[in-house]
């Protein structure tokens, strides 16, 4: 029998028994669209995290004034350390080849007032030049300047959630703010940012700058954080090297003696959130796997009472003068139709569920069609492999024996 006559008996037998069809395709079902659902899910958590890491600025090194500690899985300041000032920003400027800019930064959690109405946010204060460093995007109004901060003027630009909780449907620039009991004028409004790699409101935020902050509002001499950014992305990991080696030096830490600040390499937190979500990706990924050999195996318990109740069929086909060839290829053929079809089912469940965890989630459905494409043949392969022994059993029945089954 040619392929084609094969292929419609095929489809003829599996669809006159339609809930055992379905049955049996189940398991490639499932395992097919865990599969494509899974790697999307894994791949659009995995962009958006690059995303939020990518609005902190780019090529940026953060040093922040105190070690940290390992708490729930992240690097985390656990005290304040003062030795930390505006001169060692200028001397990584300065000193540190390869590095653009250096902005130090301040910031406290403070009480905002205007007209009656108030909210708790994280003022920063910070050179003129942080807007830059760390792509902070204006909706509205400009950036305070290098000169506002040398003259320390009481000017502030704010973020989109503090303008909506104090300010409402107004605009904020030109308006008069308190900040605990300091007066600023909002001379613009920063873009929406949406939330960073870890979870923290980037427009709950109001920017003033920094001789400002330090001397009107938080009266400190110290700085918490300096933002450095390399000139590139390959020097990324010489400017981290250099900048330790000039703060510990500036600081006079001995050998061996532990740091007194901590460095975070923007390329070590991305490459470290895509480890991690690759490797929840693989392993999610390697339980569908097993759902696609559990399909195989259904498709292979199917064949098998397949081969027992169509015994006389295939005696009288090889007592008429087909081959046992055209018996296997028969089977192998009804077994590849069975987990085709499985996993064409199983590939569209999956891109629906994918597009929809996409929108639930709120970021682009990322659908990998070559995962995708990778699923479907790895169901075809489990199909043809376990519809074998069914077939093999099924073309090495005797055609006198098979004519006397009952």
């Amino acid at each position: 029998m040619q392929f084609s006559q094969n292929a419609v008996l095929s489809c003829q037998i599996l669809a006159a028994h339609p809930l055992r069809t379905l049955l049996s395709i189940a398991g490639i079902v499932v395992g097919v669209g865990a599969v494509v659902l899974m790697v999307a899910v894994g791949q659009g958590a995995e962009q958006r995290i690059l995303d939020r890491i990518g609005r902190m600025g780019s090529n940026l090194i953060t040093v922040n004034a105190a070690p940290a500690r390992l708490m729930i899985g992240r690097y985390r300041t656990v005290a304040t350390v003062t030795t930390l000032t505006a001169r060692d920003a200028r001397a990584i400027s300065e000193d540190c080849p390869h590095v653009v800019a250096a902005v130090p930064a301040v910031y406290k959690s403070l009480v905002v007032h205007w007209e009656g109405r108030n909210t708790t946010t994280t003022v920063i204060g910070m050179g003129a030049d942080g807007f830059r460093v760390r792509s902070i995007p204006l909706a509205a109004g400009r950036p305070f300047e290098a000169e506002d901060d040398r003259l320390r003027k009481r000017v502030a630009v704010i973020g989109q959630t503090v303008a909506r909780n104090i300010f409402g449907a107004a605009d904020p620039v030109g308006q008069d703010i308190r900040i605990g009991r300091v007066i600023f004028e909002v001379i613009g409004a920063a873009r929406l940012r949406g939330t960073d790699a870890t979870g923290m409101d980037q427009d709950d935020v109001v920017f003033v700058p920094l001789d400002t902050a330090m001397r009107r509002l938080l009266n400190v001499p110290y700085i918490q954080t300096i933002y450095v950014q390399a000139g590139s992305s390959g020097w990324m990991d010489r400017v981290e090297r250099d900048v330790r080696e000039l703060l510990r030096e500036r600081q006079r830490l001995s050998e061996g003696h532990p740091d007194t600040f901590t460095i975070q390499n923007q390329h070590t937190l991305i490459k470290t959130e895509q480890d991690t979500a690759r490797a929840m990706t693989l392993l999610i990924g390697s339980v569908a796997g097993i759902a696609l050999l559990v399909g195989g195996v259904g498709i292979m318990a199917v064949m098998l009472m397949a081969v027992r109740e169509r015994t006389r069929e295939i005696g009288l086909r090889r007592a008429l003068g087909a081959r046992p060839r055209d018996i296997r290829v028969q089977f192998l053929v009804e077994a590849a139709l069975l987990a085709g079809s499985g996993g064409l089912l199983g590939l569209g469940i999956g891109i629906g569920a994918a597009v929809a965890a996409a929108r639930l989630g709120g970021w682009n459905a990322a659908i990998s069609w070559s995962a995708a494409a990778l699923a479907l043949a790895c169901s075809m392969t489990v199909g043809v492999v376990f519809g074998l022994y069914p077939a093999l059993r099924a073309s090495r029945l005797e055609p006198i024996q098979a004519l006397k089954f009952e």
